[in-house]
């Protein structure tokens, strides 16, 4: 099943990633959140174990299968109207969430052969929440209007002490905030293990969805689909170090993220079994 998340999560992803380690915050607000929670690496330890009991108990992914929907809030952030993204912005975003995460992506085709055995659904689905922590009927959207011009990777936009809004509770609900992040970042997600006051995924409101807002070229809503990747214990694929470890083998070693546009195939110096390195970069330009 991990083998298989990971491939879907970078089917489309690279693109967004492509242009830059830095489009993705992920790793700057871990290693930010490690230094302030020191109890957190020990936590993200257990839940590693965790996992490698699971292969160890289920190595062909054995056991009982369902599909999970997992009830999904979305916190709107805005100072301007352009920033108050739309209802069905916000849909097309969750529907592109479905699609990556369950195979049914219309560019799954453009996966390099030597990959495409290790496709799968995973049978993770997404809606938006239908009631509140308080049993109210809701349609899965918060908004508030702000002064802020920026949120950057602090975590404030989860808050309301600093003029966020809370997170709904992380054991019933993917959390998701969309603001203007500023400084470049297209979103950022919190792995797990952290605190539950943050836990979940935040995307600039221009990288969110397929219509409206959406800006070219990361308007194909994959930035969301590498986050809740993250969210869901994904690393990147070149372990966020040279020739780093992502903790997964369905990919080889990578010597480190891409930029621009390489052609394929771009070859890995990373000693082993190099291959080809991101091979799923720019798959849906």
């Amino acid at each position: 099943m991990i083998r298989h998340l990971l491939v879907l999560l970078f089917i489309g992803v690279m693109m967004t990633m492509g242009y830059g380690q830095k489009n993705c915050g992920a790793m700057e607000v871990l290693d930010r959140q490690l230094e302030e929670n020191p109890e957190l690496f020990q936590n993200m330890e257990i839940i590693e174990d965790q996992i490698r009991e699971f292969l160890k108990q289920n190595p062909q992914g054995t056991g009982q299968r369902y599909t999970v929907t997992i009830p999904t809030v979305v916190h709107v952030l805005y100072r301007t109207t352009s920033e108050n993204i739309s209802d069905a912005q916000i849909q097309s975003q969750i529907d592109v969430l479905n699609n990556d995460f369950s195979a049914a992506n219309s560019d799954l085709n453009l996966v390099p052969t030597l990959f495409q055995p290790v496709i799968g659904n995973i049978e993770v689905q997404f809606c938006l929440a239908q009631r509140s922590p308080t049993g109210d009927a809701t349609n899965g959207i918060t908004r508030k209007s702000t002064t802020r011009t920026t949120w950057g990777t602090n975590d404030d936009v989860k808050r309301s002490t600093q003029g966020g809004t809370d997170a709904w509770d992380r054991n019933q609900y993917l959390n998701i905030w969309v603001c203007n992040i500023g400084g470049g970042i297209l979103g950022y997600a919190q792995f797990p293990g952290g605190t539950a006051a943050t836990d979940g995924v935040v995307l600039d409101y221009r990288y969110t969805g397929t219509i409206g807002t959406a800006t070219a070229p990361f308007n194909k809503g994959r930035t969301a689909t590498h986050e809740v990747g993250h969210w869901l214990n994904l690393r990147h694929i070149w372990g966020d170090a040279t020739c780093g470890n992502d903790f997964v083998s369905d990919t080889p070693v990578h010597n480190t993220s891409n930029g621009g546009c390489p052609a394929y195939p771009h070859l890995s110096t990373c000693s082993g079994n190099p291959r080809n390195d991101h091979e799923l970069y720019g798959l849906y330009r």
